[in-house]
């Protein structure tokens, strides 16, 4: 009986399924070991393929892990689009933006690992993974037409000095909160989260001291 069962889930893996299924794998198992515990050969055993089989939709592990980066940029980009869209002014978009990269990274803490993890995402040869470059870019324009808005018309400098406090606003308070520095509970993101977003926003009130040479 297990047998039959795991020949048909083998089989429905063969037809098309597989490539969902190792991007499901890749996520678990980067939940329970981070990025380096997870390898096509794992992978393949706890599906219960060949080893070669990974191999038809991927040429190597780096392949499967940008895969899963689209996956996570997609993911992020459909919770933050109605934030944006709830937000009138680009003080509150950058706010809103802070305040959902806080809840990715409580509601998806393997996907922001990856995300950001010095083994794999934060090395990406984005050239090699163009795909996960245009998953990103609807993210990147997004957040830049804001802080543009918002920095002095034309100074690229200024511009790249406020997209990077915002961005270490945002980053900062999601690592305190995986870290547990606002303490645990259902209620840790929303906390982390709230002072993420006041704190771009105090930023962006004082951008002009912020910037001043």
């Amino acid at each position: 009986m297990n047998a039959r069962r795991s020949g048909a889930r083998r089989a429905s893996y063969h037809h098309g399924n597989l490539r969902e299924a190792l991007i499901a794998d890749a996520i678990e198992v980067i939940s329970e070991r981070g990025v380096e515990g997870f390898s096509l050969a794992e992978a393949s055993r706890r599906l219960g393929v060949a080893a070669s089989a990974p191999y038809a939709h991927f040429t190597d592990r780096a392949d499967l892990l940008a895969a899963v980066c689209v996956h996570a940029l997609r993911i992020f980009r459909d919770e933050l689009e109605p934030r944006l869209a709830h937000s009138d002014s680009p003080a509150d978009r950058l706010a809103a933006t802070t305040r959902a990269y806080v809840h990715f990274a409580a509601a998806h803490k393997a996907l922001f690992q990856l995300l950001f993890s010095a083994e794999f995402g934060a090395t990406l040869d984005k050239g090699r993974h163009p795909e996960v470059a245009a998953a990103e870019r609807p993210i990147e324009e997004a957040f830049l037409d804001s802080v543009r808005a918002l920095a002095p018309a034309g100074d690229k400098a200024a511009a790249g000095d406020l997209a990077a406090a915002v961005e270490a606003i945002a980053h900062g308070h999601a690592m305190l909160l995986l870290d547990g520095r606002f303490g645990g509970g259902a209620r840790a993101a929303g906390r982390a989260a709230t002072s993420a977003a006041r704190a771009t926003l105090a930023l962006l009130d004082g951008r002009d001291r912020f910037l001043s040479p």
